[in-house]
């Protein structure tokens, strides 16, 4: 068995590791405030600090949002700035961080002018590499059927835990490698992330098209 591991390496080294690979490098305290700060950028009240993206961050939001929203610092950094086409505050935050991946998670309420003020309460959670720079972003409607937890600060299963590459130190996906090729054809969630990853502009665009407008918020928001 020996031998096979050397001959093999680990399952936590290169392109393969998964988010299970690991460990925190700062306090729970870091976690839980950059995770928070997170949402400044979604708060038209607040005149937030610049985040600590990684590169290649991916932003992940599940049905009935979007999906792949963005992908890229670049990317993510533009969309925010586009965000403030639709004025919100982002109030009830609760994140804490944790020893283990996902090292930040929040719930959170969002209150958009232009839905009357109504509140949409959403989880997220937060990948973080060894720089402590966030590498992945995944956000769930907190409504019930919608929300990916039995218990608060449960086992999400979520797709960050199922990316090759975001368990290195860099936190760096490459959507080409022979691991990712693997994830795809065992995993369609990872299928359907590197589709849209490959073209997240126009990907998006479509479901946006197919939101269903207000359906999508009265879905997702509980309304």
């Amino acid at each position: 068995m020996l031998w096979l591991i050397l001959a093999c390496g680990s399952p936590c080294d290169g392109d393969g590791a998964l988010a299970s690979c690991l460990t925190p490098t700062k306090d729970a305290d870091y976690y839980a405030d950059i995770s928070s700060r997170y949402f400044d950028t979604m708060d038209y009240t607040i005149e937030g600090e610049a985040m600590p993206y990684s590169e290649l961050v991916a932003r992940w939001e599940w049905p009935p949002w979007l999906k792949l929203t963005a992908y890229t610092r670049e990317n993510i950094e533009t969309t925010d700035t586009l965000l403030t086409l639709f004025p919100s505050i982002v109030t009830d935050r609760e994140c804490e961080g944790f020893d283990e991946h996902p090292f930040g998670r929040c719930y959170v309420t969002f209150y958009y002018d232009d839905h009357e003020g109504k509140p949409c309460p959403i989880y997220e959670e937060f990948t973080f590499n060894d720089a402590g720079e966030v590498t992945w972003i995944e956000a769930w409607s907190d409504v019930p059927g919608l929300l990916p937890v039995d218990e608060k600060w449960g086992d999400s299963n979520p797709l960050s835990s199922r990316i090759p590459g975001l368990g290195n130190a860099d936190g760096r996906i490459d959507l080409d490698s022979e691991a990712m090729a693997e994830a795809v054809e065992a995993d369609a969630d990872v299928a359907d992330f590197v589709t849209r990853a490959n073209d997240w502009r126009d990907t998006w665009l479509k479901e946006l098209e197919n939101s269903g407008g207000d359906a999508m918020w009265e879905t997702g928001c509980g309304w």
